[in-house]
This record gives C-alpha cells, sequence and structure tokens, in this order.
C-alpha cells in the first residue's frame, strides 16, 4: 500500500535527524534511531517519507515538477556545534548568499553519535552536491573537528578554503572539568567525550587540513577571559590557545562568548574576507599560526 505523505511542518527534534542529501535547500534526513527518512523543502515542510530510496524518488519528481535547475557554482557547507543545529547559521546564510554561494547548513545529531559518524554523514552531503564545482567550509566549535575527522578518511578536490570558528582544536577544558558528571555525559552524549582537552585526548589524533583553512577565536582581550575556571583567554568555552591549529593560513579573534560566534558581525565579515581573498583582514595583512 503506498504510503500517505501529507506535507507537514517538522516539529522540532533536531537532535535525532541527521542530513543525508541536499539540493537546492532540499533535504533528505534520516532519524538517528528509527533510521527512516523524510523529505524536507526548503521551508521545512516534509514532503516524503519512509526509505531514502522513497525520498530521493520524491526529490526526483519535485526537481521535474518545479522545473529545478541542476546545482552550479560554489557551496559554502556549514556545520554547526554541540546541541546546537542548522538553525545557527541563518544570519550567516543571509549574509553570505547575496555572494552568490549554495549554503548547505546541515544538521547533525551532535549529541547522539560520534564524531567518526559524522564525518560519514558529511562525506554523504558533499558526495550529493552534484554540479557544485567549489565547496567551503564554514563551521562552529565541534563542528570542525567534525571536518578534521573527515579529512582523516576522505578527500575532494572540490575543497577550497575552511573557516573555523570557536573549534576546540586542542579539546575544551569545561569537557575536560565536567566528564565524569552524570548530567554532562547524559546531555552531551559520545561526542561530548570527545572533547575532552589532554594530551592523549581524541582531538589529537585528528590531522591538520591539507587545504588553506583560517582561525577564528572568541576572546575577552584578557589574560583571564569570560571564565576565569579555565586557563587564559577564552570566549567562556573554548581558550585562545585551545582554538589556534598550527598550519593555519590566517588567525583572528572577536571580542564574543562562544555561543554568539555564528552572528557576530565581525566573525561574520571576517568569513566572507577568508573565503573571497585568503584573509580575514580588510588590509589583507596575515596572521598565520606556525
Amino acid at each position: 500500500m503506498p504510503r500517505l505523505n501529507v506535507p507537514f511542518p517538522t516539529m522540532g527534534g533536531r537532535q535525532f535527524w541527521e542530513d543525508r542529501a541536499f539540493f537546492r535547500g532540499w533535504r533528505i534526513q534520516q532519524h538517528v534511531l528509527s533510521g527512516h527518512s523524510r523529505l524536507l523543502d526548503p521551508s521545512d515542510i516534509r514532503r516524503a517519507w519512509g526509505t531514502h530510496e522513497d525520498c530521493q524518488k520524491a526529490l526526483d519528481q519535485a526537481r521535474i515538477e518545479k522545473q529545478l535547475e541542476p546545482m552550479t557554482g560554489t557551496a559554502v557547507i556549514a556545520l554547526h556545534g554541540i546541541l546546537r543545529s542548522s538553525k545557527s547559521w541563518d544570519a550567516m546564510r543571509r549574509f553570505l548568499e547575496p555572494d552568490g554561494y549554495q549554503f548547505v547548513a546541515i544538521d547533525y545529531p551532535s549529541t547522539q553519535r560520534t564524531i567518526n559518524q559524522f564525518a560519514d554523514q558529511l562525506q554523504s552531503i558533499i558526495e550529493s552536491l552534484e554540479g557544485i564545482e567549489k565547496i567551503h567550509f564554514v563551521v562552529h566549535s565541534m563542528g570542525g573537528l567534525v571536518v578534521r575527522r573527515w579529512c582523516q578518511s576522505y578527500s575532494d578536490p572540490r575543497i577550497g578554503r575552511l573557516v573555523m570558528i570557536g573549534t576546540p582544536n586542542a579539546g575544551a577544558e569545561i569537557a575536560t572539568m565536567l566528564r565524569q558528571n552524570l548530567l554532562f555525559r547524559t546531555i552531551f552524549g559520545p561526542a561530548g567525550q570527545e572533547l575532552i582537552a589532554e594530551p592523549d585526548n581524541f582531538t589529537a589524533t585528528l590531522p591538520v587540513p591539507s587545504f588553506e583553512f583560517g582561525v577564528i577565536a572568541g576572546a575577552r582581550g584578557t589574560a583571564e577571559g569570560f571564565n576565569p575556571l579555565i586557563p587564559g583567554d577564552d570566549d567562556g568555552i573554548v581558550t585562545v590557545n585551545s582554538a589556534r591549529l598550527v598550519g593555519a593560513t590566517d588567525s583572528f579573534t572577536v571580542r564574543c562568548l562562544h555561543s554568539f560566534q555564528c552572528w557576530n558581525p565581525a566573525a561574520m565579515e571576517a568569513t566572507r574576507r577568508y573565503l573571497q581573498t585568503g584573509a580575514f583582514r580588510e588590509s589583507g595583512e596575515r596572521e598565520p599560526i606556525t
């Protein structure tokens, strides 16, 4: 019996859905627990559900009926941090889309799986970007670790530049302090344990990207930072030292708390410049991390 696919708006629960394919704002998602799939249109209305194949057929039909042109040009893949969703990128999307980018803000179940699994999911999205000629990454917090883990297993000749915003490249001291806390372990899940800041932590096993990348760190501009519980200047969650990654072709700091970096005006403007020119500053001057 054919499934009854009634168009229906999504009702939240983004921590349990992962994007598996993307086309001009249409997304095929898979539920992390049940394994069933759904097709969402650019307005987050569910247009089909069932298996991935069912949803792919519905998307192919929508492309014909709506006469949607194939994707071309440059895509910006945006990855949010733990406990966040693709909605974190709404301001950045509005800021960058006038430059002609196909903005691909990914949802992934950041509290339900491991960073290894998120890297595999990222590869699925990249493979779905048929017609796209170049791909940039813009990532916040743990999203940067997902890209670094992707680099360990995958590659794509279309990759251009990467902007890391508030990524705990050397781990997050807050995660180290709370790692035995039952509430922390329950809320942040397996990926939360991978954020621990120790010499032999998960992040220490991740490669430095082989393509061009820059680092934006949140800072207060003082020795103690926003959070007196962690050493050095910080954004309240991630220290400036942890965000810095040797090999970056440019680095930049913004006076901003961790949670608000994705829509910080200075961070957005610096991101735009880096994607266009490879430098965060209007002058073109760079501060590489060596």
